[in-house]
């Protein structure tokens, strides 16, 4: 099985984004036009909208107008919009702009480009694309490219669905025209998706950061919770990138939530707040895309996890001691991203090895050379074995230094029944003499376990030199 899933990402070392003026922050605010794009009878829909209002817990009422719900929404274009607009219209923002609701909005559109503001595409209806056939959806998102084009004169660079389907992302890569995607909300980073071999940027999105939990039963009750989060967030980040490790913040606005004036506050006050320190670059998600692609191009590799099965065995099948029965069962098993890292690929390698039989562990210790015995002298080791030796120095041994490695060698067997095995790339020579002489002496219970967890140290050892450290 393939785990579709990334659940690793960047790991604990993140790239420097490089942000324009090395700046410690990017700070990415989205206003979401949504209204006269959202469900309704009147625009053909099944039912009212239920999703993002002040009706706590609303449901839909099918085959009936909700006027309450619909005058919320107004209240978004009406009056919402323009106080947001107000206080946002020297930044540089982005807009996920509903293309059926841009189009009911010919005003606030102009006021959005006049302003300078990116409008990326929302789709083409605020609706639930859950059970929506592929089909359907990807005629949704070609229509909503065409209007958004007609509408607002130049087709959209960014794509964000929002309630999206299993399909989505799939969808907005095979369009082909989008420089980035917003549909996730994996990362404080930009990073590359692969789709059927064609890479696309995604720029993460965020619920947290988001005037949406003013609608949810759990969420802010205040604009000043708002500015709370807003600016604890803020806070990290930057101390994150003063440290060394720029983020990107983005945060999510909403016209009828935001823009009412007990929260729009809250607005207000985090800009003032993202002002007061040096090093914040605010900016569209066009613009971070862009840089992202310029300054962090996609880069192709291998991956163990989508490697053929005799391929991945040739080239893994190495990393236990003669032992290809490994690397087989790790392909057989689940793998996705977080195996195509030297770190994972030896958790899961090690994690097959300790489910064996004892008599396939033991194996694994039998297949293992003395230190720095006859077959190294033969030179009848393998490459990852001669390699390994010589980095400790066991390749140049003066004749006393072989003749005790050659007596420590057969007592250590002759007492425990398989070779001494010890990671040598952990330690210099007098090292793994000392852990000879030490460990002759354990039980041979303790000396089986402390032979296995060598065998899973040499195992990481390796795949560090084959893939990176990561």
């Amino acid at each position: 099985m393939r785990y579709s899933r990334d659940m690793i990402g960047y790991g604990e070392n993140t790239p420097d984004p490089q942000w324009p003026g090395n700046a410690r922050i990017a700070v990415q605010i989205v206003m979401n036009y949504e209204e006269g794009g959202e469900n309704s009878i009147e625009h053909g829909d099944a039912a009212s909208e239920a999703f993002l209002s002040e009706i706590i817990g609303a449901q839909p009422w099918p085959g009936k107008r909700h006027w309450n719900m619909e005058s919320i929404y107004d209240y978004g274009a009406r009056a919402g919009f323009w106080r947001l607009h107000r206080l946002l219209k020297d930044i540089p923002i982005t807009v996920y702009g509903v293309a059926t609701a841009l189009e009911r909005a010919p005003e606030q559109v102009a006021a959005m480009q006049a302003a300078g503001w990116e409008i990326a595409t929302h789709g083409l209806k605020w609706i639930d694309y859950r059970d929506i056939p592929r089909e359907v959806e990807a005629e949704h998102i070609a229509r909503a490219v065409d209007l958004h084009t007609r509408v607002t004169g130049e087709r959209p660079r960014g794509f964000y669905q929002g309630r999206t389907s299993m399909n989505t992302v799939a969808l907005g890569c095979e369009e082909g025209g989008f420089e980035y995607l917003a549909d996730t909300i994996a990362d404080d980073l930009p990073y590359w998706h692969v789709h059927q071999g064609r890479a696309q940027l995604m720029v993460p999105y965020t619920m947290d950061a988001n005037d949406m939990r003013f609608s949810s039963g759990q969420g802010f009750g205040t604009g000043v919770e708002f500015f709370d989060y807003l600016r604890d967030s803020f806070d990290v980040l930057y101390a994150e990138g003063a440290a060394g490790a720029p983020k990107m913040m983005s945060i999510g606005l909403h016209c009828r939530l935001v823009g009412r004036p007990g929260r729009a506050i809250a607005v207000q006050k985090f800009i003032e707040h993202a002002r007061a320190h040096q090093g914040v670059w605010f900016a569209t998600r066009l613009d971070i895309a862009r840089h992202w692609a310029k300054t962090h191009p996609w880069q192709s590799r291998e991956r163990p996890s989508q490697m053929e099965r005799d391929a991945f065995v040739q080239k893994f099948g190495s990393i236990y001691e003669h032992s290809p029965w490994i690397a087989e069962r790790v392909w057989d098993a689940e793998m996705g991203a977080i195996h195509d890292t030297a770190g994972g690929l030896a958790a899961r390698m090690a994690q097959i090895f300790r489910a064996a039989s004892d008599q396939e562990r033991l194996g694994v210790l039998l297949a293992h050379p003395d230190l720095a015995g006859k077959l190294a002298a033969a030179k009848r080791l393998t490459a990852d074995s001669t390699s390994e030796q010589a980095s400790a120095g066991l390749d140049s041994l003066t004749d006393g230094e072989r003749a005790e490695f050659d007596r420590l060698n057969t007592a250590y067997v002759a007492k425990h029944g398989f070779p001494f095995i010890i990671a040598v790339r952990d330690h210099d020579k007098p090292g793994i003499m000392a852990a000879m002489r030490a460990r002759i002496d354990n039980d041979t219970r303790t000396e089986r376990a402390e032979a296995e967890r060598q065998v899973a140290r040499i195992g990481t050892l390796r795949l560090q030199q084959l893939l990176g450290t990561n």
